[in-house]
């Protein structure tokens, strides 16, 4: 960036400036830029709406579609119930039905070559990026922009920085983004959530705790619902009463996990931003329609995944010393086998091999998914990880299949086989 000039850059401040940025429905979006028709309309992208598909779940729905009560995660068949099809006809499968959705497979390429474009936009405009899954990403910006308020004293200098930033996201791309910016990365992610889609919410430095305090507890990054229930029994409903509870009691309660939430919901958080690092493994998984026994058929799976596997590694330059298989036989019992190799090799042929070879012990059993994996990477360039699900830190994303990770996922997605799901989270 240097000689040029940007809305909102002037010396950097003391505090940090972090961006969590969010792509809004992020698949939808998508398949909006792909049919300009579908804007403002309901849509719902996911598996398992074709005839002839027995099991699927939604992927990602817009918001016009949540308004029908479709969410990410759902099963096809409770969201058709509450928001029919359209046909391509662009008359309803429910003929009676006062609104319907517009379903469309998921597309996972498409979706990531989409996200390619916004993930140069973000290398472009910070410094540091941690891409935390296809959609979603914290950039420091530190160095880019400052606290202090601009001229006008209507808004902060990141605040307009921040807005450059997706103002270039949605000119260049097309797809909408939501930006929290604070002092820290928790702030930051809870800011993007607090007026989506395409918000822009700005925590200065000083008022992170006053702006957590009314807000949910589940709103604390790293509280689930499980974490809140536990929470609720003791009389800690938000933010608010999480900073205010003692310390020791939290500690009592959740251990050390306890006083990290504690310190979030103050508005405390000294994590770095870190570069996504290279993966530990890469991987890729196919579901079945219906569980099948049949032999041939599962070899076929198998030496599939084991292409398109070697066909990533060699892609990032990788080898691998470890190779294996995952096994899912009904109802979900999960089995992993894996074998080392004396060294590092790029080899398609003796990767399919060997995952074959270790297929067999599961040769009579019935099988609902199959996931092949490669890992004790070694790489050969400098390539760092993309946003296309996964990440080796503590933001680590669920990676099942297709389903935002802004919305949740689920790996219950079927409808034949796909292979859109990283294997283990491919940490």
């Amino acid at each position: 960036m240097s000689g040029e000039t940007l809305p909102g850059v002037e010396k950097a401040s003391p505090s940090r400036i972090v961006l969590h940025v969010d792509m809004d429905c992020f698949y939808a979006s998508c398949e909006r830029l792909r049919e300009p028709g579908l804007r403002g309309e309901p849509v719902v992208v996911g598996m398992g709406y074709e005839s002839g598909e027995t099991f699927g779940a939604v992927a990602t729905a817009s918001y016009e579609a949540r308004a029908y009560g479709v969410e990410s995660a759902q099963p096809i068949s409770q969201a058709l119930e509450r928001l029919p099809r359209a046909a391509a006809s662009g008359t309803a499968d429910a003929p009676d039905a006062d609104a319907v959705g517009h379903y469309r497979p998921v597309d996972l390429e498409f979706y990531r070559s989409i996200a390619a474009s916004v993930k140069e936009i973000l290398y472009e405009c910070a410094d540091v990026v941690r891409e935390v899954s296809i959609d979603e990403a914290y950039l420091d910006v530190t160095d880019r922009t400052a606290w202090r308020r601009a001229p006008d004293g209507d808004r902060t200098l990141a605040e307009g920085y921040a807005r450059h930033v997706k103002q270039r996201i949605a000119r260049e791309v097309g797809v909408l983004a939501s930006v929290g910016v604070a002092p820290n990365m928790s702030a930051a992610k809870i800011a993007s959530d607090h007026d989506k889609p395409d918000g822009l919410v700005v925590v200065e430095p000083g008022g992170v705790r006053d702006f957590l305090a009314p807000l949910s507890v589940e709103a604390v990054h790293g509280v689930g619902p499980v974490t809140a229930e536990r929470l609720a029994e003791l009389g800690i409903e938000t933010a608010g009463d999480l900073a205010a509870a003692t310390p020791s009691v939290l500690r009592d309660a959740f251990g050390s996990r306890g006083v990290e939430l504690h310190d979030r919901a103050r508005g405390v958080d000294d994590r770095e931003i870190t570069p996504t690092g290279r993966p530990k493994s890469l991987s890729r998984e196919s579901a079945f329609a219906d569980a099948t026994a049949d032999p041939t058929e599962k070899r076929v799976a198998v030496s599939a995944l084991a292409s398109d596997v070697a066909a990533r590694a060699r892609g990032r330059d990788a080898t691998y010393r470890t190779i294996g298989i995952k096994v899912v036989s009904p109802p979900y019992d999960v089995n992993t086998r894996e074998r080392s190799l004396p060294g590092p090799v790029d080899d398609p042929e003796l990767l399919e091999d060997v995952a074959l070879d270790l297929l067999a012990e599961f040769e009579d059993e019935s099988v609902r998914k199959l996931g092949v994996r490669v890992s004790n990477l070694s790489f050969a360039s400098g390539e760092q990880s993309r946003l296309d699900g996964w990440d080796d830190g503590d933001e680590t994303p669920d990676t099942g299949p297709a389903v935002d990770v802004a919305d949740g996922r689920d790996d219950r997605a079927g409808g034949g086989q796909i292979s859109l799901d990283e294997f283990d989270g491919g940490e």
